[in-house]
């Protein structure tokens, strides 16, 4: 089995430039090639079975270490990209999403809280999850998209806050204005179904 890079037709992204897009999409689909290099390379390491030398087993398993960075790499941006298309639609006031959002975070709500927690010094994800055994949202900061996320949860919103996701436009005192710009591109549309399927 391989994967294959999913083409995304975003539309024009106020405050996100077209060059930034091609730059994080292009990082993207590293991201599938190494996921499918390494698969290929722990096939053939797989032909050894148990004549792997201890040369051999260390790089397995220093394949499989890598494995999770690479694959929870192009799945995290393939959340992300998701999210963008077809162009920005409103929130619902109303929806069970935006319910479950004032519950847990009050008056600011889900963008508010988003915000808050993207504020947070350093580079990583915020990630949106929904916990349907404890019927909770929970907004976290993941440093490295392949530690620190919440087993199990199903991702309600991804943002990259890693600097190839807006530096082309921004320097880093000025990601404030990219995470306006990326929260002002949401289709929340895709936001609110994520949550449904979720509950």
């Amino acid at each position: 089995m391989t994967y294959t890079a999913k083409t995304f037709n975003l539309p024009v992204l106020e405050g996100i430039s077209e060059k930034q897009v091609k730059v994080h999409l292009a990082l993207y689909e590293g991201y599938v090639k190494h996921v499918n290099l390494l698969m290929e390379t722990l096939k053939g390491y797989a032909a050894y079975g148990d004549k792997a030398s201890d040369g051999d087993k260390f790089a397995i398993a220093e394949l499989r270490r890598r494995f999770a960075f690479e694959f929870d790499g192009m799945r995290m941006h393939e959340y992300y990209f998701e999210q963008l298309l077809g162009g920005p639609t409103a929130k619902r006031e109303h929806s069970a999403l935006s319910q479950a959002a004032q519950e847990k975070y009050g008056d600011g709500g889900l963008i508010g809280h988003v915000r808050e927690v993207a504020g947070s010094r350093g580079i990583g994800w915020v990630v949106v999850y929904y916990d349907a055994i404890g019927k909770a949202l929970h907004t976290v900061f993941v440093g490295d998209h392949e530690i620190g996320q919440l087993a199990g949860l199903p991702i309600i919103l991804a943002l990259d806050l890693w600097e190839h996701a807006y530096m082309v436009d921004y320097v880093p005192a000025e990601k404030k204005n990219y995470i306006d710009a990326f929260l002002a591109a949401l289709n929340w549309s895709v936001i609110e179904k994520r949550f449904e399927e979720a509950k």
